[in-house]
């Protein structure tokens, strides 16, 4: 009996959609279409080109781990390293011809068993597989300060970036407290005549020093593929045991791994020299309670006296600048809004029509959930990477994403053979799958008491309680029993 060859379409030519790309043409089959609303690939990592972008996971292992990298400058990469590395996969694995660049889906209807795609240009088309590689950070959240609109000078969000506005000798402000703030101050703030950062609540910073890669063993690495293949490995295993063995059973459970991480982030907030700004400084929450920050010259730039930290919150920004509840007035040339993204956004606002007319803006009405972090009731032949409760805290998304993208095509090869026509995980195994996090949720540092991107909207944690090698063990194989599948 002859094999099925399946038509699948990609919501998105990130890192996600890029992997799946790579191992589908690897597994033989080269009728995938991704669809990308931006003129090249690369994701969050094309969208944000702010002053100090760098991944906080290190290089070796933010990586595919069929792809090494002997580039890589730094032990954790600026972010134009990353976005050149995606932009050489899809060159060097011939991706770019599977990618239907400036093309963004607008809803997609599954019609007599497949999925009719629809683009904002008015094309549709007919696939077997539908999944979203949307990405999780691609909206951003602009905050509603009033007089924003009335500022006499540059504003913009860290995620769309001005590089016409001069920066160098100017008075710039940057609103926010999290891992972008963070970034940006350390880089910009000595280019400045003045550096206010605006940050009302202060977060834990872990210190994390970035060494260089030696040019030497760069172009060892680079001479000799056999070597490069053999160090990536070891570098890859070697990373991810670090993040999970450490950070990763910190943020899920009591123990010496979250002693660890709390007692250094204490110990690094004392190298503030002014006790009262230490103070300022120091976060009412557990580390970790929020997403990480990892960081070595953060406090420098206050100690140095590059940046002067403004924690009185702001009533609204003026002509001229900003003015904080205390009637003073910051007067400033540039504001920076580093004021994160709408994380649980997930590939919307694309509509997914199902069976019987189920819309998946009526499913996602609330807080968005779905069956193992790969999959919906209700939408046969749908799958998200790096969907809602993805273990996608302090991970490498490259590990996550490949476990996901690994499952999802055993449903292919499934259905390459005949197996079924359309598959979907049931309501319940969907029900229980939540349940089962939620009795995991107390042990978590997520629900210590802080606010944080990290909770949705019922004010648990939209993330992954358990060991990221559960997620893999997880996702090994399906679960047939947790699925409906039928045949035409």
């Amino acid at each position: 009996m002859s094999r099925r060859d399946p038509r699948i379409a990609v919501i998105g030519a990130g890192m996600s959609g890029l992997c799946l790309a790579a191992k589908m043409r690897a597994a033989g089959m080269e009728n995938v279409v991704l669809f990308e609303k931006a003129d090249r690939v690369g994701g969050t990592w094309r969208e944000n080109t702010y002053p100090g972008l760098s991944c906080d996971v290190p290089s070796r292992y933010y990586s595919y781990s069929f792809a090494p990298n002997p580039h890589w400058t730094r032990l954790y990469s600026p972010g134009a390293e990353i976005q050149e590395y995606l932009r050489r996969v899809a060159r060097d694995l011939d991706l770019e011809r599977h990618i239907r660049f400036r093309t963004e889906v607008q809803e997609a209807e599954w019609i007599d068993g497949r999925w009719r795609v629809r683009t904002t240009d008015g094309a549709e088309e007919d696939f077997d597989f539908l999944v979203s590689a949307a990405g999780v950070l691609h909206h951003p959240r602009v905050a509603d300060i009033p007089g924003l609109d009335s500022f006499a000078g540059a504003s913009f969000h860290s995620a769309q970036w001005d590089h016409s506005v001069p920066l160098d000798g100017r008075r710039v402000a940057v609103i926010g407290s999290g891992s972008t703030a963070t970034q940006i101050t350390v880089a910009l703030a000595p280019r400045c005549a003045e550096f206010k950062l605006f940050a009302r609540t202060p977060q834990w910073v872990y210190p994390t020093p970035n060494p260089q890669y030696r040019p030497w063993s760069r172009l060892m690495l680079a001479s000799f593929p056999a070597l490069n293949r053999r160090w990536g490995r070891i570098s890859y295993r070697f990373w991810q045991t670090v993040l999970e063995q450490v950070f990763g059973m910190a943020v899920i459970r009591p123990g010496w791994q979250r002693h660890l991480v709390t007692v250094s982030c204490h110990l690094h907030l004392r190298r503030v020299k002014d006790p009262a700004l230490r103070e300022r400084l120091r976060p009412k929450d557990k580390p970790a309670c929020k997403r990480m920050i990892f960081a070595s010259r953060f406090y420098k730039r206050f100690n140095d006296g590059d940046a002067t930290l403004v924690d009185t919150p702001i009533d609204r920004v003026t002509e001229q600048g900003i003015r904080t509840t205390d009637g003073q007035l910051h007067e400033v040339d540039v504001i920076v809004l580093a004021t994160g993204f709408h994380a649980h956004t997930y590939l919307r606002p694309v509509e997914l029509i199902g069976p019987d007319g189920l819309r998946l803006s009526k499913v996602w009405s609330g807080e968005p959930r779905g069956y193992r972090t790969i999959a919906l009731p209700g939408f046969p032949n749908f799958f998200l990477l790096l969907g809602p409760h993805s273990p996608i805290g302090n991970q490498s998304l490259f590990m996550i994403t490949e476990t996901q993208v690994d499952y999802l095509l055993q449903w292919v090869e499934r259905w390459r053979a005949g197996e079924y026509d359309a598959a979907t995980p049931t309501e319940d195994a969907t029900d229980a799958f939540q349940a089962e996090m939620r009795r995991a949720y107390p042990d978590t540092i997520w629900t210590s008491g802080c606010q944080s991107w990290y909770l949705g909207a019922d004010g648990l944690p939209a993330l992954w309680p358990f060991t990221p090698q559960d997620h893999r063990d997880m996702l090994a194989e399906p679960n047939l029993a947790e699925w409906e599948l039928t045949k035409a």
